[in-house]
């Protein structure tokens, strides 16, 4: 058996998670989730800790993804996700208004970002941006094109990077 799917998983208090059909929902105190399971991959929920199991050997590792993804609606309902960049340069800042993050790194225009549906951002100083949602996929992918607009460069390391990103520096080239 797949070891990720082996692992079982605990509910927190304030969790629900229903099953209708091949459809998993999962509930709970910052909102509600779903995804739906590969056929011939189970699930069984017993006093708070859900186990999975699967009919054939060759679906192993889409029992530990569906496991995986489980998992991470179940934090995500109950705790939520969390990702920050870090801009660096000289000018380079950001400014959260609404569901807009406006950034000015170096560009000949400002960049205005609208954030997706479920993802929130704060920007705590003029060099930080937090994003913040329920669900893992959303926050890293704005995180990831909020980076792309300038990716952090080896050589000064301007750009935008996340925070426990760390960018190897590369020497200059000498005469």
């Amino acid at each position: 058996m797949s070891r990720v799917a082996r692992d079982p998983i605990q509910l927190p208090s304030g969790v629900e998670v229903n099953l209708n059909g091949s459809d998993v929902t999962v509930k709970g105190t910052k909102g509600t989730l779903a995804v739906s399971l590969s056929e011939g991959i189970h699930f069984t929920q017993d006093d708070g800790v859900i186990t999975f199991a699967y009919d054939n050997p060759k679906l192993g590792a889409m029992a530990g993804t569906t496991r995986a993804l489980v998992n991470n609606m179940v934090k995500g309902v109950s705790e939520g996700w969390e990702k920050k960049l870090v801009l660096n340069g000289v000018g380079y800042r950001a400014k959260v208004n609404g569901d807009v993050v406006n950034l000015t790194v170096g560009l000949s225009h400002p960049v205005n970002y609208q954030l997706p549906s479920g993802v929130s951002a704060q920007s705590p100083t003029p060099t930080e941006v937090i994003l913040q949602g329920i669900d893992k996929h959303a926050v890293g992918q704005a995180a990831a094109e909020l980076r792309s607009f300038r990716p952090p460069e080896p050589y000064k390391g301007k750009g935008i990077r996340y925070a426990d990103e760390f960018v190897r520096r590369k020497e200059a080239k000498k005469k």
